[in-house]
């Protein structure tokens, strides 16, 4: 027979269930009340796993990433770094200016920094304190035109410590100007002709050497396209606050692609004395120039002196061809301390200076280092082989130093030739010599 519980036994266990569901409804309730409560107060948090698929089970690959909700100070801190992205991003292209602006940012030319054939440089200040020099171009004519479109096709271009930097410019039917960066101390050429010149430490002079190297350096093996300057001299090196220098001054500069190993050359490019002796032939010529013309500069640094001085005797004239003389003889020590360079450590980096510089301007192109290895060998970092002799053009025949132009102010110079020959496409290298200096000191530094 089926056995049936008494009655007051099934109200007691009716009542009991009652009890504990609403126990367990009151928990729930608090449960959920305490979550929500939690999560308003604590900070939202995302968890993002890195190669979720097969890692499922690691705890080692996940990245916890706390999110603030937003309040005035995020938003203050998220606008800066939008401001610091934004003038990042200017900095890397040059900005349109009209021909007001520029006024407004020169001051309407109120300081002038210098004056040359292109026309003047002046002092000005960008509208968030940036001061700049704006070159001014005082002609609109094909020339002027060509180095407009070189300077802002190149240099517009680059970020480089060593490398000036172009804010912007200006293209206006009546108005062409070039805004840079402005830097402080004037150029290398001041620095080593003026007054200044006893008054800088070795030590300084080599670090300029090297930055100058590291910024010829980089415009040609680390630039999307390469960049040929064509113009490297003292005068187109600017200094900045501390002597760190700037390669400056692009109007002759082309860029190629890296597969092309060449340039056409339509006419003469560079300065005299600084040229390299393929410029002055009708056939294409590559970036190899460049390494010419900076050997010639570090001879510059190292003597303090033009690499052609007639006030020398003959055979110290031109300092390149007295410098291989003297190694030839083992003599670089005495020649060093000719420049007066005593201290042990600075000899050595004189003498370095020197072996570069005679690596630097060797006839064949080919035999020029590429300015990456120049850089290694000045900061000592590969040991440097003793170079060939840099002057098979010059041969056995000796050179004439014939004076070309005679007006102070014009671009007078002095060209050593092997033998007479057409300057404008000769099949004998000329082997350039020295610019007027008062010439030199009317030059812009821009």
């Amino acid at each position: 027979m089926p056995y049936f519980p008494p009655s007051g036994s099934c109200v007691a266990w009716s009542t009991a269930g009652s009890i504990v569901t609403a126990v367990v409804v009151i928990a729930i309730i608090a449960i959920a009340y305490a979550v929500t409560k939690c999560m308003k107060k604590a900070p939202t948090t995302q968890i993002s796993t890195t190669d979720h698929d097969n890692n499922m089970h690691s705890s080692n690959n996940k990245e916890i990433v706390l999110v603030k909700p937003p309040d005035s100070d995020s938003q203050v801190l998220e606008f800066a770094t939008v401001e610091r992205f934004l003038n990042n991003i200017n900095r890397e292209k040059p900005i349109r200016f009209s021909p007001e602006q520029i006024e407004e940012i020169t001051d309407n030319y109120t300081t002038v920094l210098g004056s040359g054939a292109f026309g003047e440089v002046y002092k000005g200040e960008l509208s968030n304190g940036q001061q700049v020099a704006v070159k001014v171009l005082n002609s609109l004519d094909l020339g002027a035109e060509e180095q407009f479109k070189a300077e802002v096709s190149t240099i517009g271009r680059t970020y480089h410590i060593n490398v000036v930097m172009l804010y912007g410019f200006c293209f206006h039917r009546e108005k062409r100007a070039l805004i840079y960066e402005f830097v402080q101390n004037g150029s290398l050429n001041n620095l080593l002709f003026g007054t200044l010149n006893t008054e800088i430490q070795f030590g300084k002079l080599h670090e300029i050497a090297i930055g100058t190297a590291k910024g010829i350096a980089y415009l040609h093996e680390e630039c999307q396209q390469r960049i040929i300057h064509y113009d490297i001299k003292p005068e187109n090196i600017l200094l900045g606050q501390n002597l760190e220098p700037k390669v400056a001054d692009f109007g002759l500069a082309k860029h190629c692609s890296r597969e092309s190993s060449r340039v056409n050359m339509s006419q003469f490019r560079g300065t005299r004395g600084y040229a390299a002796p393929e410029l002055w032939k009708c056939y294409p010529v590559n970036h190899k120039c460049d390494v010419y013309s900076f050997g010639i500069v570090l001879f510059e640094i190292v003597g303090r002196r033009r690499h052609f001085d007639c006030g020398y005797s003959e055979s110290q004239q031109w300092l390149p061809k007295w410098t291989w003389e003297m190694f030839e003889n083992n003599e670089l020590p005495m020649m060093i301390s000719l420049f007066g360079i005593e201290k042990e450590k600075d000899r050595e980096k004189a003498k370095r200076m020197l072996m570069v510089g005679l690596w630097c301007v060797q006839y064949l192109p080919t035999d020029r280092p590429l300015m990456s290895n120049v850089v290694k060998m000045l900061e000592g970092d590969i040991e440097i082989a003793a170079p060939p002799f840099p002057f098979q053009n010059l041969g056995a025949a000796k050179p004439s130093f014939t004076p070309k132009g005679t007006d102070a102010d014009s671009d007078a110079s002095y060209s050593v030739v092997a033998e007479p020959s057409d300057e404008q496409c000769s099949s004998k290298p000329v082997m350039p010599g020295l610019r007027s200096s008062q010439a030199l000191h009317r030059r812009e530094l821009y």
